[in-house]
Parts: structure tokens; sequence; C-alpha cells
């Protein structure tokens, strides 16, 4: 097995939790764990098939190749000025949608990277990552070409993504993903005080999002506000109560307006 198969994983999150053992199950063995959690780290480990937990960020020693930053985004220059790799020969890379290859330039090796799989992560979700988009970076073309080949082993959707094009990838998901469950939240918490279940909203919320994939969500808008039903508008908003969450659908609606108009 050639020696950059040998992987080091730093972090321990949600991210890490399910990439580290799609790794090992496609031959890309995970021999180290490094957390500043290091119950996190040990439970991890158990996960893996010959992984060890490592105490701190000195590599010097390691046998693995390649490095993956799988940590917060405002961690990783931090940690990348700390990390103390094998050789100047290491990879190493990080996971972040947000942030340029440039962050790891820091590092004592020329080969940096970015495996970014674009996907909302949870430890007790299944992550079926032959579905999941993995976007790619490299600083030279022999790192390029060993990400690619690790993200085809595990992913049926790869593509070669610059920093810039990531970080306008990274704002859409955000809105698609982290805003929409927000909304999700607020519904929920509105039929909550009424003393209603959320089950109640799923068949409304699985049709907004099959219809939406299906004809593309600019055709897929329905509502008060595409209509420009005012009177609607704002018995919802007297309803609301909470500044906070009145704003919040002011801002909405006159977006929706506006881009309809």
């Amino acid at each position: 097995m050639p020696e950059y198969l040998h992987v080091a994983i730093i972090g321990a999150g949600n991210l890490a939790w399910h990439l580290a053992p799609a790794l090992d199950n496609c031959g890309y063995a995970v021999k180290e764990v490094y957390s500043p959690d290091s119950k996190k780290a040990d439970t991890l480990v158990k996960r893996l098939y010959q992984a060890v937990p490592a105490g701190d960020l000195d590599f010097s020693d390691s046998n693995s190749r390649l490095f993956i930053v799988c940590i917060p985004d405002d961690a990783i220059e931090e940690v990348v000025k700390e990390i103390v790799l094998p050789d100047e020969h290491a990879i190493l890379i990080h996971t972040s949608g947000s942030i340029a290859i440039q962050a790891l330039e820091y590092a004592a090796t020329q080969h940096i990277g970015v495996f970014y799989p674009l996907q909302t992560f949870s430890k007790n979700r299944k992550a079926n990552f032959s579905e999941i988009p993995v976007l790619i970076e490299a600083s030279d073309l022999s790192t390029e070409e060993i990400l690619i080949r690790i993200a085809k082993s595990i992913s049926n959707n790869v593509k070669q993504v610059s920093s810039a094009n990531r970080k306008a990838i990274h704002v859409a998901a955000v809105f698609a993903c982290n805003f929409t469950n927000h909304m999700f939240t607020l519904s929920k918490a509105i039929l909550d005080d009424e003393g209603f279940d959320f089950e109640l909203l799923k068949p409304l919320i699985t049709e907004t999002i099959n219809k939406s994939l299906e004809i593309g969500p600019e055709n897929a808008q329905t509502g008060p506000a595409r209509r420009e039903d005012f009177q609607t508008m704002d018995t919802h908003f007297d309803y609301l109560e909470d500044p906070a969450i009145q704003e919040i659908y002011r801002i909405i609606s006159q977006n929706i307006i506006d881009r309809y108009k």
C-alpha cells in the first residue's frame, strides 16, 4: 500500500465521524485521530480498523502521508500553524466550504488541498457518500490526482472547484440547508405554541421540496407574498408579535415581492 494511503484525521466532529470510516472502508487506512477533546478522538477511533488517538499535533514520527483537517472554519488557521508534519512530502488538506486553500500555506509542505463534501452531517444520521458531491482543489497536479482518486473511491460526484467558486457554492448551501432548517424550527415553534404536532406540516414540506427540485424553485414559489396578498401578510405580521420574527417575515416577504416584480 503506498504511503500516501495512510491517513491522519485532525478533528472528531460530525464530518470526521462519517468521513474517516468511509475512507477506511475504501482502503485508505486511517492511522491516527487527533482532537483537543480526547474523549471524542477515542470514540471515533473505535469506529475504525487501525487508528489510534494522537495526543497532540506533532506528527513528525507519523507514517501517514495525508492529513485531513476536519475542524470548525475559525480554528483552521491556528491548527495549521501548530501542526508538525513528518516531512515536506506530506499532503495537508481541509474540508471547509468557505475557507480558501491559501489558509494552509502556513504548513511546512507545498502539497495542500481542499476536500469538501457538500452535505450536512449529523452523527445520528447515516451518510451515503456515493451520492454526496465532493469538491476538490489542490496546489499541484500530483496532489490533485491523489485527491480526485480518493474522492472517486467514495463518491460518484467529484468536481474540481476553485476557492472563490466553492465559497459561492457554500453560501448557496447555507440558504438551501441551514436557513431552510431554521425556517422549519420557527414553524415548529409556532405549532408547538398552539398545541399542534410538526407532523402536520410534513406533507407540505415534502411537496415543496419535491416540486422545487422538479420544476425549479423560482417556478415553485407560491404564497401570499408571491401573489402580493398584503391583507393576509398584515394578519400574519400581527399574529407573530415577536419583533425579531416579524422582521424575518417582513424581509423575506418583501424580497419575494421584489424578485417576482
